[in-house]
């Protein structure tokens, strides 16, 4: 059964670069363009795996993060954060706040987001 990725990403050249690399892989992609967007597709979707970045109108990432881990439907689907906030007190406030991991997107790559996606799905 083809796995299930939410990106939630308000920038729609970033948004639609994964989604293509994704789709391309074999994985059924979601998109959401704001926070609340996204809460809502994980909740009536439950994807396998959620990309979200930090800084989106509407809800910001953080508040997202918190909802997702508070609510039992989706408090074990797997979250990367990926934002451009490197700062380490951002890093540590995301991972508090149930992140699995952190990653920077200027500092990734489609191939390589796409390996740290495998890492978790294949666990």
């Amino acid at each position: 059964m083809k796995k299930k990725v939410l990106i939630i990403e308000d920038d729609p050249y970033l948004s639609e670069m994964y989604q293509m690399k994704f789709k391309l892989e074999g994985y059924i992609v979601l998109v959401a363009r704001d926070g609340q967007e996204g809460l809502n597709s994980a909740f009536t979707t439950k994807p396998d795996i959620i990309l979200l970045d930090l800084v989106m109108p509407v809800k910001d990432g953080y508040h997202v993060l918190r909802e997702l881990k508070e609510n039992n439907k989706t408090k074990a689907i797997p979250v990367l954060v990926l934002s451009n906030l490197g700062q380490v007190d951002e890093i540590k406030k995301a991972m508090n706040d149930g992140a699995d991991k952190y990653l920077i997107k200027a500092n990734m790559t489609p191939e390589q987001l796409l390996k740290e996606v495998r890492s978790f799905l294949n666990k």
